[in-house]
């Protein structure tokens, strides 16, 4: 058992290693073809969701807008696709038992992750595509955000159909309680939950924002999918953030690129379906805390300006960008967002265990 795990542990940084390093070897490449084909918005975002001005926006961002490229996203998901690639390749040449034990690729753990982040990168792929050509309908250019809705709605429930009628899943854990059992709720759940993480992608707006917001998260569910004896999909979030460490590599300040939408609508709709296969979809919003905040600001400024007749609850939201008007600087903000998801992503750590020991 001693020997088993250690050879897991190694397996798992292994990929760790690989995926930085094909992260590292791509990333030239992709710079330069962004910067090549002017891959950034021709004019500066004036409108935010609901036809509203953004003054403070233009203030800090404008001038990066127009002069750093956004599809570095590419990135992430080319060297998760690539080492998948990899994988699959080696398993059919390496001798048995060792092809079995090194490769991640499963129906039931895998599979639906691996679609889910390549599906929803290329949608975010061709909305990048339109916002830098200055094409589309919403307020930044791009895909009208009813496409995006009814698209990421595709998405949920392909998930949601996978889970409950190829897989089986019609239960959900309890924290201290146990699983419950939900039968065909399971998809309602499912798709909301995939509604829930899209809205959260409106982290990406700072120099290493979202890379050092996300990959707590990720490690996190990576602890727990070891913990639940679930090792392909460990392996498979181990290079995701192996590829999120070289992404934040050229995304500290001064920027190379920014992530786009390429980059973020993936990794959150990865992310809805890596907590369900976990089976700790209720600790998302604890260790996922600062997603959440981003979205709910944006939810109550959008409802305050509705209702209260433009009157404001922040001086900008996302909630990075009022602290941004309060004069904190991008650094300040940036690193203290990544403690906080560190902190938070260790409490639903915590939770996980203890609810587990004690229930």
């Amino acid at each position: 058992m001693y020997s088993t795990h250690v050879f897991l542990i190694v397996k798992v940084l292994s990929y760790l290693i690989v995926s930085f390093l094909v992260a590292i070897a791509l990333s030239p490449i992709l710079i330069k073809l962004l910067y090549k084909y002017k891959a950034w918005k021709k004019k500066p975002k004036e409108k935010s969701i609901g036809g509203y001005d953004t003054p403070i926006f233009q203030k800090f961002h404008a001038q990066k807008e127009m002069s750093v490229p956004r599809m570095g996203g590419i990135l992430i998901w080319a060297t998760v696709l690539i080492v998948s690639l990899l994988d699959f390749i080696l398993v059919k040449f390496l001798p048995q038992p060792l092809g079995d034990k090194i490769n991640f690729l499963s129906r039931s753990q895998t599979w639906l992750p691996l679609f889910t982040l390549i599906s929803a990168s290329i949608l975010g792929l061709v909305d990048d595509i339109m916002t830098v050509k200055d094409n589309g309908k919403y307020v930044s250019g791009g895909m009208r955000f009813k496409t995006r809705l009814g698209l990421i709605f595709l998405i949920g429930l392909v998930g949601a159909w996978w889970f409950h009628y190829k897989l089986g899943w019609n239960t959900i854990y309890i924290p201290f309680h146990g699983n419950v059992f939900i039968d065909g709720w399971y998809l309602l759940l499912f798709i909301l939950t995939m509604f829930a993480t899209f809205s959260s992608g409106v982290v990406d707006g700072l120099d290493g924002l979202s890379a050092g917001v996300l990959m707590p998260i990720f490690a996190a569910f990576g602890v727990i999918a070891y913990s639940r004896g679930l090792y392909d999909l460990t392996t498979f979030i181990i290079i995701i953030v192996g590829a999120l460490i070289t992404y934040l590599w050229f995304n500290v300040p001064p920027a190379k690129f920014y992530m786009g939408e390429t980059g973020i609508l993936g990794l959150t709709a990865v992310l809805a379906v890596i907590a369900f296969l976990t089976n700790s979809v209720l600790l998302l919003p604890v260790i996922g805390m600062v997603l959440v905040i981003e979205s709910l600001s944006v939810i109550i400024q959008l409802t305050s300006k509705k209702l209260r007749h433009g009157k404001k609850v922040f001086l900008a939201a996302p909630i990075h960008h009022h602290f941004e008007a309060k004069g904190w600087s991008e650094s300040q903000i940036t690193m203290r967002f990544w403690i906080i998801s560190a902190v938070f992503s260790g409490l639903g750590l915590i939770l996980y265990f203890l609810s587990r020991f004690l229930v």
